[in-house]
């Protein structure tokens, strides 16, 4: 039994108020998202859904900004020395965020309902929020 508690202290460690097994990248990528939820919600965006994944891809974030629908990809960054967060939003990357909103539209049965692809620039250091960004229509609505 002692043996199986500490195999679930591993798995679930904030039931016993130690660090997250996640590496680090994903816990600030998982911080990042959280901050960028939060965020559009304070500009009067509706929140929908979060991590939507789909046969071709995923969606970060979902939201409703009045008449459209809003697919939101979150660039999460330490620093920025060099580039911007965004800057990491390849081509590939793009294409298959544009297919996975295509998915999820038919998920939902196709509404006629104006779409867009924004991205959220958010810098944390030293576990602190140094910036955020909203790029809204960063990325260009053509059929994937």
């Amino acid at each position: 039994m002692e043996g199986l508690r500490d195999f679930l202290k591993t798995l679930l460690p904030s039931l016993w108020g130690k660090k997250s097994i996640l590496n680090p990248k994903a816990e600030l990528g998982l911080q990042g998202e959280k901050v960028a939820r939060r965020y559009l919600q304070r500009l009067g965006m509706r929140f929908l859904a979060k991590n939507v994944k789909t046969r071709r891809g995923e969606i970060d974030l979902v939201f409703r900004d009045r008449d459209c629908l809003v697919f939101v990809e979150v660039k999460t960054r330490s620093s920025e020395d060099l580039f911007r967060p965004a800057t990491a939003v390849t081509y590939r990357k793009r294409r298959a965020l544009r297919h996975a909103a295509f998915d999820y539209l038919q998920m939902i049965g196709s509404p006629p309902i104006k779409v867009r692809f924004d991205i959220v620039e958010v810098v944390i250091r030293n576990g602190h929020i140094t910036e955020i960004r909203h790029l809204p229509n960063a990325i260009g609505l053509s059929y994937p």
